[in-house]
């Protein structure tokens, strides 16, 4: 919605820079169809995506047991990185240091690296506050329906039994450990995701948003080619945090619901606003280079530190040497195949 406000707010529009639309390949009938084919692909692809890890009882071979789900995981880990790294902080500096923007203050201070690192900082904020809320609450007892979801009924068997034979005594305790272990890293699980969603929502509306903006034809049909390998891949990171995070299926159909529609529903939006948004009038420069240096900030933050550090550190990698190995070739691939679509989008 501050999208749209600040866009419907500011109508101005540079001369020189209206010009640069002018070419052959701005065709506002033809990119229409483009835009409609999209709207589809992209929408089944999110779909497919974020829907393949969380059908693993279906497919045993994708189970979070399995390695190929460590692997698929860290792939799609090197997908989000790239995407942060390569599409979008770049296109935050391309916008933030147009030439369609006046030389102070917007060229004369970095604004995309400094929303990046403070967009960082805050998510590291967000991700810790929350998990410590989260554990706190546990602790206390005053969420015991956490410990229902996802087959971890023993958990809350295992806490009711120790408050009825005094659980605070020094004998029974390393039995609680193993089960108070589990729930934290159940309880980091449930934060990540969450905190991955957001961020996601947020960019996926904004590049949406400019391709149902768009009239270049020239642009659109790589666009889409890249927009589906993304949203693909970027798909099964999310579904995998989902799927570890054991939440209900009713919040699961919610979170697959909004991953899958927020890039279609950003590009309907853009055709809806194709006759009034000027993708390079400043206001439209500054809102949607300032959105996409944030969210450039909370990806890199996510790919880094919750999915790809979180594995790598983990116990399951650092014993196995060999799939520490594999895991860091499907990092190199995913964050190289989103290098390679930067060439097109």
């Amino acid at each position: 919605m501050m999208i749209i406000i600040f866009i419907t707010l500011f109508q101005y529009v540079a001369a020189d820079c209206e010009a640069e639309s002018t070419d052959s390949c701005h065709n506002k009938h033809k990119a229409l169809p483009l835009k409609i084919i999209a709207i589809f692909s992209i929408l089944v692809t999110s779909m497919i995506g974020i829907s393949l890890p969380l059908m693993t009882r279906s497919i045993p071979v994708l189970s979070p047991e399995n390695d190929l789900f460590i692997i698929v995981k860290c792939f799609a880990g090197g997908i989000i990185l790239g995407t942060g790294f390569m599409h979008v902080l770049p296109d935050s500096f391309d916008m933030l240091w147009s030439d369609c923007l006046e030389k102070k203050p917007w060229h004369e201070f970095s604004f995309s690296g400094f929303v990046a690192m403070f967009s960082a900082i805050i998510t590291l904020m967000v991700d810790s506050m929350a998990t410590s809320f989260y554990s706190k609450k546990f602790k206390s007892g005053v969420t015991p329906e956490l410990a229902i979801n996802g087959g971890t009924h023993q958990i809350e068997m295992v806490e009711a039994s120790s408050n009825i034979n005094g659980g605070h005594s020094h004998g029974h305790h390393h039995h609680h450990h193993p089960q108070d272990q589990e729930h934290s890293q159940l309880l980091r699980y449930r934060v990540v995701a969450m905190v991955l969603e957001l961020g996601i929502v947020v960019h996926s509306v904004v590049i949406g948003l400019s391709l149902g903006a768009s009239n270049n034809t020239c642009t659109i049909k790589g666009l889409v080619a890249a927009l589906c390998f993304h949203q693909m891949f970027e798909g099964m990171g999310l579904g995998g945090c989902i799927l570890q995070a054991e939440y209900k299926t009713l919040k699961k159909v919610i979170m697959v619901f909004f991953f899958s529609v927020t890039t279609p529903f950003g590009i309907a939006i853009g055709i809806a606003m194709s006759t009034t948004y000027k993708e390079n009038s400043p206001s439209a420069l500054i809102t949607v280079g300032l959105l996409n240096a944030s969210s450039a900030g909370l990806l890199i933050y996510m790919a880094l530190v919750d999915l790809l550090a979180a594995d790598f550190m983990g116990p399951r990698l650092q014993n196995n040497l060999k799939l520490q190995i594999k895991s860091y070739v499907a990092v190199f691939l995913g964050a190289g195949g989103m290098s390679l679509m930067a060439k097109w989008a």
